[in-house]
């Protein structure tokens, strides 16, 4: 079941769903490209990124045996009691499950379309540091390049994006501090142009230059297509986490799953994404989104299970990749 929150706040899981607006191609434009082969050299490690408690008790989730899982909070969950015990409770479930927790810091929940000072930035993200001392690593800012939405949320420039990487490296020292992470978009010049602004602005600070970076690439892989993923990753440089990524099952009418369509080319997706990940050395992580899928009336749905928590054929794939056990015996839903 999908956490609620008050209908006056801002979910970061559904504001996520709208990063694809105007970003991904009709069906008809999928495919196309040369399945990627995956190099014997190249390994990744492979997780899901979700915000739902009930994933991590879920024996579907746990025949994976995955070893990661990323969670997105709120930068000032700290001060917000819904916020912070939201995360508390993912956090330590997932600890308790002996997972590596990946933490992305998002706008707040209360006040979405405010982006914090520096000082106010670091004052929330150091106490959150300090409460949760076994999460060792972390993003500053989910999606920076994505573009403000008037009343629904703001996102940092490059300049101020890299200023809270500097913050979050200063105040959680030891840390995997995850350099920028993006958006690949239809057409990635935008994303390009911010990643090298980005890079501009660390030389200015005279701060250490992220040696892992992180990517969502939505846009490519939902097309069957990896020269996106392939010339960000080139543009990044060093070592690429694809912090978001995964088979749409439906969104809105550009991607509609009408009698199972949806799941099918979900699944592809799914294949294909892992293919590709496997066929770039700098991919060392995966993380699909999400776990858990909608119903008819959800807009944005990505979900390897389904409103009703059972399996759908984007998670065979994946049970299969990962060489889990009973995949062949898990009966998929049709919706």
């Amino acid at each position: 079941m999908k956490r609620s929150i008050p209908t006056s706040l801002a979910l970061p899981a559904a504001l996520a769903a709208l990063l694809l607006i105007g970003l991904l191609a009709a069906p008809g434009a999928l495919g196309g490209s040369s399945r990627p082969r995956a190099s014997a050299a190249s390994s990744f490690l492979t997780g899901v990124g979700n915000e739902n408690l009930d994933m991590l008790t879920d024996p579907l989730w746990q025949r994976l045996h995955t070893r990661i899982v990323r969670y997105i909070a709120p930068y000032d969950a700290v001060r917000h009691p819904y916020s912070l015990a939201l995360a508390t409770n993912f956090i330590h479930a997932a600890e308790a499950q002996h997972q590596q927790v990946l933490v992305a810091f998002y706008h707040s929940e209360y006040t979405p379309t405010v982006l914090p000072s520096v000082a106010a930035y670091k004052a929330d993200v150091e106490k959150f540091v300090r409460r949760f001392p076994h999460v060792r690593e972390y993003q500053s800012w989910d999606e920076a390049n994505r573009v403000s939405e008037p009343h629904l949320w703001s996102s940092p420039s490059a300049v101020l994006a890299a200023k809270y990487y500097q913050v979050l490296l200063r105040v959680c020292s030891g840390c995997s501090v995850i350099g920028l992470d993006v958006l690949d978009e239809q057409h990635i010049q935008a994303t390009l142009d911010y990643i090298a602004e980005f890079k501009r602005e660390i030389y200015r600070l005279e701060t250490i230059m992220p040696k892992i970076w992180g990517l969502h690439d939505y846009s490519d892989v939902n097309r069957l297509e990896g020269w996106r993923t392939h010339d960000l990753v080139k543009a990044l440089g060093g070592q690429v986490w694809l912090t978001e990524t995964g088979g749409i099952v439906k969104f809105g009418g550009a991607f509609p799953n009408v009698n199972g369509s949806g799941l099918r080319r979900a699944a592809r997706v799914i294949k294909f994404t892992l293919a590709l990940a496997g066929s770039i050395p700098q991919v060392k992580r995966l993380y699909l989104y999400d776990w858990s899928g909608g119903t008819s009336r959800t807009r944005f749905d990505a979900g390897l299970t389904n409103a009703r928590n059972q399996p759908r054929e984007g998670y065979v794939v994946l049970c299969r990749a990962l060489h889990a056990s009973g995949c062949s015996s898990v009966h998929v839903a049709n919706n």
